[in-house]
C-alpha cells in the first residue's frame, strides 16, 4: 500500500489537510505510529454498520463505502461459508490517511455490504498495512481446520510481515505470538498476497519491494515459517523508478498472471495496475516474452485514473473476482467527500482472452449486478436516473464518434472514439463537474485502445453519483474515473457513427 507523503509543520500550521502524493519522497519517512497516533487501546474497535443516511452528495449508491472515515487498499479478501469478506485499509479516527487498521465488511452477493467491527488495529509492531487472508482447511498452521489466517505488513519504519488468525469466521482475530513471521529492517517490503500451490504442496507469498521495485516470492508449509523462493522483476520502458505494491499471483487455466500496482506511474498519471502473463513452477514466475535486461511496455489492467491496489478474493475456486480502490494517490486526500473518503470499484471477474493475437487480461462487472438491476430499456438520450445505471451502447466503427454524458447543469463527460485507430479518449476537465479541489484532478485527455476486432464496439458504462466505469466488448479494456458533477449524468448523446443504446437502472445497495 502507498501511504501519504508527509506535510511539513509549516503547512500543518497553515491548515492544509490535503494529502497529495508526489513522485520522489519516500512514504512514511517522518512518521512513527507509536508516537504520533493514539495508542492502540484508545482506538475504536467498531465501525458503524448502519446504512441509514448514505445519501450525501457524491456518495456512491452501488459501490462499497464505509459509513464514515478514510479507506484505501482492499485487504484480506476471502470467501468462506457463503460470505465474501472484504477487509480494507481504514482510519478509525478520521477522514484522512492515518491510524492504519483493517476495516471489515461482509456480503453474500458482492453488492450489498454490511460493515463489521474493525478487525485489526496497530500494535507494538506498528500500523496494520495491506495483506491477504486464506482459509487453512487442512490446519497446516495449527490454529484449527478452516481457520481464517490473515497475513499483513506491520509498519513502523521497517516493514515486516505478521500473522493473525480467526476461528469464528472473521468476527475476531488473535495475533500470532511469534510475529513477525518475516523479519525485515527496511521500509520496502509489503502487501503479502498468499495462496496454496497444490503441485508444490506449499503456501506461496508474493511481496512487493516498494521503491526497490520487483516482487519477492516466499514459500511455507505452515504459514509461519517462510523461506525465500525467487525474485521477479522486469524493467519497464519509460518508467525507470516506480513504487511496486499490492502484488497478486493467480492461475488462470494453463497460464499465470502477476498483478502489480505501481505509483506514481500509471497509464495516465499517478496510480495504476499493470499485469504480466506467464508461468509459475512453484518457485519462479517467468513473464512471457521477457528477456533479461530488456524493458517491457506495461500492460494495464485499467486505463483510467481511479483503479488501484486491486487484488482477487481467495477461496473462490477457478473464479477470479477482484476489487480495487477507486481513487488515486495524486489527489486521494482532497476528493470532496465527507464524512467518508474513497470507495471501492465494482467487483469484477477476470478472464484471459486473445485479441488480435495478444493474450489480454479482461475484466467485466460480476454477474451479481443483475440482482440490483431493473429491466433493460431502449433509449435515445434520456435516462431517468435515480441512484445509478448501466448504459450499453453498440457503436459502428465505420467513422469517428463522440459519446457525451451530461446533466441539467450542462456538466459533460465526453468520450471520443477514433474508428481508424481503434482507440478512445476520455476528457475529465472542469466541464465534468467539480475539479478545483486539486490541481491534478482535471485530465484533458485519457487514451486507451478499444481492444476489439470487427466493425463495431460495445461500450458498457456503469454510472454512479461520482464515478464512471467504462468497459469495451468482453471487458477487453476498462477505464475507471471519478467525477464530481452536481447531480448524476442523466442524458447522453452520440454524434458521428450509428448506434444502438439500452439502459437499465441500478438500485441503491444502501436503501
Amino acid at each position: 500500500m502507498k501511504v501519504k507523503n508527509f506535510i511539513s509543520l509549516s503547512m500543518i500550521v497553515a491548515g492544509m489537510a490535503a494529502i497529495i502524493a508526489c513522485s520522489s519522497d519516500d512514504p512514511k519517512q517522518d512518521y512513527n505510529p507509536l508516537i504520533d497516533d493514539p495508542k492502540p487501546e484508545e482506538q475504536p474497535t467498531e465501525s458503524s454498520g448502519s446504512t441509514a443516511g448514505r445519501n450525501e452528495q457524491y456518495r456512491p449508491q452501488i459501490h462499497f463505502t464505509p459509513a464514515k472515515n478514510w479507506i484505501n487498499d482492499p485487504n484480506g479478501m476471502v470467501y468462506h461459508d457463503g460470505v465474501y469478506h472484504l477487509f480494507y485499509q481504514y482510519n478509525p479516527q478520521g477522514n484522512d490517511w492515518g491510524n492504519m487498521s483493517w476495516g471489515h465488511a461482509t456480503s453474500t452477493d458482492l453488492m450489498h455490504w454490511t460493515e463489521q467491527a474493525v478487525a485489526l488495529t496497530r500494535d507494538e509492531l506498528g500500523d496494520i498495512f495491506s495483506g491477504s487472508a486464506v482459509i487453512d482447511k487442512d490446519n497446516t498452521a495449527g490454529f484449527g481446520a478452516n481457520a481464517m489466517v490473515a497475513l499483513y505488513t506491520s509498519a513502523s519504519g521497517a516493514q515486516q510481515q505478521s500473522l493473525a488468525y480467526s476461528t469464528d469466521g472473521g468476527k475476531s482475530f488473535t495475533r500470532y505470538a511469534g510475529n513477525p513471521v518475516i523479519r525485515n529492517d527496511d521500509d520496502n517490503l509489503r502487501d503479502p498476497k498468499v495462496f496454496w500451490h497444490e503441485p508444490s504442496q506449499q503456501w506461496v507469498m508474493a511481496l512487493a519491494k516498494g521503491w526497490k521495485m520487483g516482487v519477492e516470492l516466499y514459500g511455507s508449509t505452515d504459514l509461519k515459517a517462510w523461506r525465500h523462493l525467487s525474485t521477479f522483476f522486469v524493467p519497464l520502458a519509460g518508467r525507470p523508478s516506480l513504487q511496486w505494491e499490492c502484488p497478486d499471483l493467480i492461475q488462470m487455466g494453463d497460464k499465470w498472471v502477476m498483478l502489480v500496482s505501481v505509483n506514481p506511474g500509471g497509464p495516465v498519471l499517478g496510480s495504476g495496475t499493470m499485469y504480466f502473463v506467464g508461468q509459475f513452477d512453484g518457485t519462479t514466475f517467468t513473464a512471457d516474452g521477457a528477456v533479461e535486461g530488456e524493458a517491457q511496455t506495461p500492460r494495464w489492467l485499467d486505463y483510467g485514473m481511479d483503479n488501484y491496489a486491486g487484488v482477487t478474493w481467495s477461496n473462490t475456486g477457478d473464479r477470479r473476482v477482484m476489487i480495487g480502490w477507486m481513487n488515486n494517490w495524486q489527489y486521494a486526500g482532497s476528493v470532496p467527500c465527507s464524512p467518508w473518503r474513497s470507495a471501492m470499484t465494482l467487483p469484477r471477474e477476470l478472464t484471459l482472452r486473445e485479441v488480435d493475437g495478444q493474450l489480454l487480461l479482461c475484466s467485466t462487472v460480476v454477474s451479481e449486478i443483475d440482482q440490483i438491476a431493473d429491466p433493460w430499456q431502449t433509449t435515445t438520450g434520456d435516462i431517468s436516473a435515480k441512484d445509478a445505471y448501466q448504459l450499453r451502447i453498440r457503436l459502428d466503427l465505420s467513422k469517428n464518434s463522440t459519446l457525451t454524458l451530461s446533466n441539467a447543469s450542462d456538466e459533460r463527460f465526453a468520450i471520443d472514439i477514433n474508428a481508424a485507430a481503434r482507440s478512445l479518449t476520455v476528457h475529465r476537465t472542469s466541464a465534468t463537474g467539480k475539479t478545483s479541489f486539486n490541481g491534478t484532478f482535471s485530465i484533458p485527455s485519457m487514451q486507451a485502445p478499444l481492444n476489439v476486432s470487427g466493425n463495431s464496439v460495445t461500450l458498457d458504462l456503469f454510472v454512479d453519483q461520482s464515478s464512471v466505469e467504462l468497459f469495451t466488448t468482453h471487458g477487453a479494456m476498462s477505464m475507471t474515473n471519478l467525477v464530481f458533477p452536481t447531480t448524476i449524468y442523466n442524458h447522453f448523446s452520440v454524434t458521428g457513427a450509428d448506434y444502438e443504446a439500452q439502459v437499465r437502472q441500478l438500485r441503491s445497495v444502501w436503501k
